[in-house]
């Protein structure tokens, strides 16, 4: 006969069950009582797992999850990163492996990575934008987003090098859509180059909408690609405001040129799960930081 659990392993049970209700802990783990990830050798190689199928994991996200401390959880990241498994990253880790934590992606896997995140986020993003107002949509997936979600009925002006944006807001019949030239780069549909540089040098602009693939607090924002970058760098001496639009796997990620300082933008636009020790240090430099829930409809 099958003895009893414990009253503390049903106790992690029940906490267990609540967290994959908030979507935490995967299913998987429930069916197979796999409650007791305390012990520090579990815990690590679920973190491990967790590394290599999101790219990256969150020191708050991984508490909750595993009922430790942030202290526990950041003793644990120090230990994959000396034995080469992860990169701390601000408020985290992402993963180190033979290709590099940062190398680019393909568009395709973009379009799939964070999709609900970027949903909502260019939703938000989208309500920023008033009657009458000329903006920039930078090339993306999240910015992508913004531009699926512009009333077709508005009256604004549109600068954007995407051919993903220019297409979908030819819906727009009463939107002045301008497009940068420039060569086209294949593997993120966008145009750059001296063309698109000279056509931005006689443009100003209210807002910019910015997508970027590295948000480091002393590194700054970043981008994988040169002449993205410097074209980056126009469209934000061109704007009044910038807002950055990001879901929060992008935190604590270098890439190799730099767009901007934090200090430099005007909004954030994110996900919940930015690290709150970033968030206040952006409010502190006068950054208006702005969170989306994932369960937001």
């Amino acid at each position: 006969m099958r003895s009893m659990p414990s009253r503390d392993r049903l106790k992690e049970a029940a906490l267990y069950l609540l967290n994959w209700r908030r979507k935490t802990v995967p299913w998987q783990m429930i069916e197979r009582g796999d409650f007791n990830l305390r012990d520090t050798s579990s815990r690590r190689e679920r973190i491990i797992d967790m590394l290599r199928r999101q790219g990256s994991v969150q020191v708050l996200t991984l508490s909750e999850t595993f009922a430790v401390s942030t202290q526990t959880i950041r003793k644990d990241l120090e230990f994959l990163a000396k034995r080469g498994i992860a990169t701390r990253s601000y408020g985290g880790a992402l993963l180190n492996d033979r290709h590099g934590p940062h190398s680019e992606a393909a568009l395709e896997l973009k379009q799939q990575r964070h999709t609900d995140e970027k949903g909502m986020i260019g939703k938000l993003a989208a309500s920023y934008i008033n009657a009458g107002e000329s903006v920039i949509l930078d090339s993306g997936t999240t910015t992508f987003q913004i531009a699926a979600n512009i009333d077709s009925d508005m009256e604004i002006v549109v600068v954007t090098n995407d051919f993903g944006i220019l297409s979908e807001l030819t819906r727009c019949e009463k939107l002045q859509l301008i497009m940068l030239g420039g060569s086209l780069r294949r593997k993120n549909m966008a145009f750059y180059g001296a063309q698109a540089e000279y056509a931005m040098k006689n443009i100003l602009i209210d807002k910019l909408f910015l997508g970027v693939d590295g948000f480091h607090m002393e590194k700054g924002i970043t981008t994988h690609f040169e002449p993205e970058a410097s074209l980056n760098r126009m469209m934000c001496q061109a704007a009044n405001e910038v807002i950055v639009v990001t879901d929060s796997s992008k935190f604590g990620r270098i890439c190799l040129h730099k767009i901007a300082d934090p200090i430099g933008i005007t909004r954030l636009i994110t996900d919940s799960n930015i690290p709150p020790e970033m968030a206040s240090h952006l409010r502190s430099l006068g950054v208006d930081v702005v969170t989306i829930d994932r369960q937001e409809e």
